[in-house]
């Protein structure tokens, strides 16, 4: 029957594991956006990759429903912060993968200047100290949607919150 946790997997490999460029790739953005390893890049390559795939699938569709499918999947990014509200379908298929790893809760924390290094945020969620909206979230991969990206903060009970409102 297996494990309820482990159903699938959430990330597809590389088919060509050995390119040295696509290597140079990946670990240039393990470095920029602090990600633990390969397999949070796949995740996210993956997802994007996901999106795009219904994008494009959405083009074959009639017209009525082509236009529900397109217009969903535009609020949604639009609601994670991926894309502009202005933005239109086209848009969709010219979305990078470093558009979405920077809407990790990791690189808003950093970026929101709550920790000095991309690796402090890391730890700092892991270890509980970052809340979103008063939720304690201690996954760092988490995508902020666009209206909790101003209610990052400290837990209230963390030690680092007296800490960085003394100094």
């Amino acid at each position: 029957m297996g494990d309820p946790r482990r159903l699938k997997k959430k990330f597809k490999k590389p088919k060509h594991p050995f390119q040295k460029d696509r290597i140079l790739e990946e670990l240039e953005f393990l470095g920029k956006y602090g990600l633990r390893n390969k397999r949070e890049y796949w995740k996210m390559r993956t997802m994007l990759g996901n999106w795009r795939n219904i994008a494009r699938q959405s083009r074959a569709l009639p017209q009525e429903q082509a236009v529900e499918v397109q217009q969903t999947l535009i609020r949604k990014l639009n609601r994670l912060g991926i894309i502009g509200s202005e933005a239109e379908f086209e848009d969709v298929l010219l979305l990078n993968v470093e558009d979405l790893l920077k809407r990790r809760l990791q690189t808003l924390v950093y970026e929101k200047g709550l920790a000095s290094t991309i690796y402090q945020a890391r730890q700092y969620i892991t270890h509980g100290h970052i809340q979103v909206g008063g939720k304690k979230i201690n996954a760092p991969s988490y995508i902020v949607k666009r209206k909790e990206e101003e209610l990052i903060n400290f837990a209230p009970n963390s030690p680092l919150t007296v800490a960085k409102t003394k100094t």
